[in-house]
């Protein structure tokens, strides 16, 4: 029952959260979407040579990941980690100062763009169907956790920035930045579990998948 109680609330919190941002949620959102068209776009027009290059880089992977009875976990885990926390730690650094704001829209339309370049280049590669299956076993599970923290956290670097615009008061400051400070280490959390899904979960499928094209 408590714990019942605790899930319910925690709810409650994020839905409360996600509509008193819903308009800056939105642009982000968009921003994000753009990226993906911009992907889809950079591949669709990409050059003969260009496009020769993806295609040995897609079939040297699946090649590898087939004659591998096993995919590293562990470096796998590794690197993703240090990209996810790399990139919160970026983030949070640049919602924490005034003149760096505009970066913060970039990468969030920079991480939308590798999402839309990735997802099309195995489509392009592998035809709709097998393409499609590949995206989703390598980047669903933890891009639905990825992408929201990615958001929120950007989200959070600007509200402290709208916040210091409107009230200078250095202890208001201070306040702010505990907040946006911690709001970003619970969503480095969500990132963290994300690379961990990267790694065991999605790693897992991939190497199923893989034996089937």
């Amino acid at each position: 029952m408590k714990k019942h109680k605790k899930s319910y609330k925690i709810t409650a919190i994020i839905l409360e959260h996600i509509r008193n941002n819903a308009r800056d949620y939105c642009i982000l959102l968009i921003l994000f979407i753009i990226g993906i068209v911009l992907g889809v776009f950079f591949i669709n027009n990409a050059s003969h040579e260009q496009k020769q290059e993806i295609t040995s880089y897609i079939n040297t992977f699946i090649t590898s990941v087939k004659e591998n009875k096993t995919i590293n976990q562990i470096e796998l885990l590794k690197d993703s980690l240090i990209k996810n926390i790399t990139l919160a730690l970026l983030l949070w650094f640049i919602g924490s100062t005034v003149t760096l704001i505009p970066l913060i829209y970039g990468i969030i339309v920079f991480r939308g763009f590798c999402l839309g370049y990735t997802i099309s280049s195995a489509i392009a590669i592998l035809g709709s169907g097998k393409g499609l299956i590949f995206s989703i076993t390598t980047l669903l599970f933890q891009n639905i956790l990825f992408i929201p923290a990615l958001l929120a956290i950007a989200l959070s670097g600007i509200k402290l920035y709208k916040s210091i615009v409107k009230n200078r008061k250095k202890e208001n400051i201070k306040t702010e930045i505990y907040r946006h400070s911690l709001f970003s280490l619970f969503m480095t959390i969500l990132l963290i579990v994300a690379s961990f899904t990267e790694a065991y979960i999605s790693s897992n499928l991939l190497h199923t998948f893989v034996q089937y094209i």
